[in-house]
């Protein structure tokens, strides 16, 4: 690709969506937000996971192919860098801790089929922190769904997430992964936090042959 093409990722509530607009605004990069209140089944889903699984991770997957569809097609016009508030590899975490493993099977081949020649990323934002800090961020936010979320499923949530990473990490060499913990850093609040998030993602396009 000509232009960059940044992903954040990270458990619920961690600040993927603050970050990326924080990108876009910095840089003028077209801000690529994935679609979640539209989802008709995220009520359903989280007052009966094991039914209405299979139906939630099937919209988000049609959803987020559709969106990078449109957005290879965008970047190759338009030529105009691009930062998203999530990486479609999300929908293989979520899906493999909801489904049951023949429903899960089904699941991944229709993903490997759909993302076989979607846009990827120069590089990873990864957003993490302990679970008390992401159950804070998710009642501060407010979503009605979001209140049905217990404890227990983010607790394994995030686990899933340290889990996948270091997975992508070791299969996808050429794709760097930063770092940044939630815990640590507030980007929301703190200015200097923010810069120095910004300054590393400068960085890392720097060394991977693009002007920010």
């Amino acid at each position: 690709m000509t232009v960059p093409f940044i992903t954040i990722e990270g458990p619920i509530g961690v600040g993927k969506t603050t970050l990326s607009k924080a990108l876009a605004t910095k840089n003028n990069f077209h801000l690529l937000k994935e679609i979640v209140d539209e989802n008709p089944f995220l009520n359903k889903f989280y007052e009966d996971i094991e039914e209405w699984s299979f139906q939630t991770e099937m919209f988000f997957l049609c959803n987020r192919y559709k969106q990078l569809t449109d957005i290879k097609k965008y970047m190759q016009e338009a030529e105009r860098p691009v930062v998203a508030d999530y990486h479609i590899f999300k929908n293989l975490i979520f899906a493999k801790r909801t489904l049951p493993p023949s429903e899960y099977e089904k699941y991944e081949n229709i993903y490997r089929i759909l993302t076989a020649d979607m846009p990827r990323p120069n590089f990873v934002i990864y957003l993490h922190a302990t679970v008390d800090t992401l159950m804070k961020r998710i009642a501060m936010r407010g979503r009605e769904f979001e209140r049905l979320i217990s404890r227990d499923y983010m607790e394994k949530l995030v686990l899933d997430y340290h889990v996948f990473i270091e997975q992508f990490e070791a299969s996808h060499p050429d794709i760097p992964v930063i770092r940044f913990n939630g815990d640590a850093i507030d980007f929301v609040k703190n200015d200097n936090d923010l810069m120095y998030v910004l300054q590393a993602c400068y960085e890392t396009l720097e060394n991977r042959g693009f002007t920010v």
